[in-house]
């Protein structure tokens, strides 16, 4: 079979061991395949003509740039896991030493993932909605099937709700009392409501909030890190034995399969997010280098933040009370260095921004999910 050049409107029909071909469509069965190109700078592609159109024009704009690339997928990356998981992998895994392998690991895996919808993204380039979008094309009949589907799981089983209430937790938290039910209910419901509200006011101001917030977060887990060296030099009197969980640090590594495995899995569930910005992708001047590039860096940061991040907490935390205690790591990371009432309530309120810029990242792009599930 020989393809086509684009754009050739007066080529005879071919036809090639049952593919019908044109100048602008491919027929194969009952399947009939046309170029779509928007103007987002990328180039012409074949979709299966009963998807949704490509939008020659985004009705959002381009209001995505390199910034706003990486901070879509800082923001959705970096929530509450990276202050709470890290005692529940050195749990699972046993020993300092491999929990520090497993994050590293987490990036290696996390950026395989990566390249993989880059590979879709490359094939669809003219379309935001990332997995609906690959579903639909994947899978064309039945026709509708994969993007109602879709729709539904992303309404029912969205784990925003569970984003909200982790922020209300937080703000009780920094305000000192002690919610009921309801009260929790209500002040996720509100936090969710306002995140929605700044999705749906204005696009681009909603892309700007989501860099600020971003910004926050990166400075926040950046002061972590910092503090965490100014630990391990010794200069924190109230932990006189920084290094004391480095020293043999494999030792009580888990032979068994069950905890590592789920050590791993938590720490891949921390970096989901490296694939935020595949849902904007029609948002995008140029998606496939844009992406491709920017998407890395932010990748690149978040693992190298999280790997120094556990090392903090290693430096400030003695592996035992880490182990056992039911507070968060970051909460014992704070008390150790801090003090404990100052701790308490500044952690509380960085985990709030982090959570709601979390929630708002991840509304801006299931939004964009569910418009393209509607199309």
């Amino acid at each position: 079979m020989s393809w086509r050049r684009f754009g050739r409107k007066n080529d005879a029909h071919v036809s090639t061991r049952g593919i019908d071909t044109q100048a602008d469509t491919v027929s194969e069965g009952s399947l009939k395949f046309t170029i779509e190109q928007g103007e987002n700078d990328s180039k012409p592609s074949y979709q299966e003509a009963s998807g949704a159109p490509v939008e020659s024009k985004s009705p959002l704009g381009y209001s995505v740039g390199p910034i706003a690339i990486i901070m879509l997928n800082l923001g959705k990356m970096v929530g509450t896991g990276i202050y709470s998981t890290p005692a529940s992998v050195l749990t699972g895994t046993g020993s300092v030493g491999l929990s520090l392998v497993f994050w590293s690991l987490g990036f290696f895996i996390s950026l395989a993932s990566f390249a993989v919808y880059l590979e879709f993204a490359s094939y669809f380039p003219n379309r935001s909605g990332s997995e609906v979008v690959y579903l639909e094309q994947a899978f064309p009949r039945p026709k509708y099937f994969f993007p109602t589907t879709f729709a539904v799981q992303t309404v029912i089983l969205s784990f925003s709700s569970s984003n909200a209430i982790v922020l209300a937790q937080y703000l009780f938290r920094v305000h000192g009392t002690t919610p009921t039910a309801w009260q929790l209910k209500g002040v996720a419901i509100a936090g969710y409501t306002v995140a929605v509200l700044l999705v749906v006011f204005h696009t681009r101001y909603s892309y700007w909030l989501s860099n600020g917030i971003g910004i926050i977060k990166l400075l926040t887990l950046v002061f972590v890190v910092i503090t965490g060296l100014v630990v391990l030099g010794g200069n924190v009197h109230s932990i006189p034995d920084p290094t004391a969980n480095f020293r043999n640090a494999f030792s009580g590594t888990l032979a068994s399969g069950y905890g590592p495995t789920n050590a791993l899995y938590k720490i891949v569930f921390s970096y989901s997010g490296y694939e935020n910005a595949f849902n904007v992708v029609n948002e995008i001047k140029n998606p496939v280098k844009s992406i491709r590039t920017n998407g890395t860096i932010a990748l690149f940061i978040v693992s190298i933040l999280y790997v120094f991040a556990n090392i903090a907490y290693f430096a400030a935390v003695p592996k035992l009370e880490l182990m056992e205690s039911s507070q968060v790591a970051a909460s014992l990371f704070f008390e150790k260095v801090f003090g404990s009432e100052r701790a308490a309530r500044g952690l509380s309120f960085l985990i709030c921004i982090s959570s709601f810029g979390n929630l708002l990242a991840v509304l801006i792009a299931q939004s964009r999910l569910i418009r393209e599930c509607g199309r």
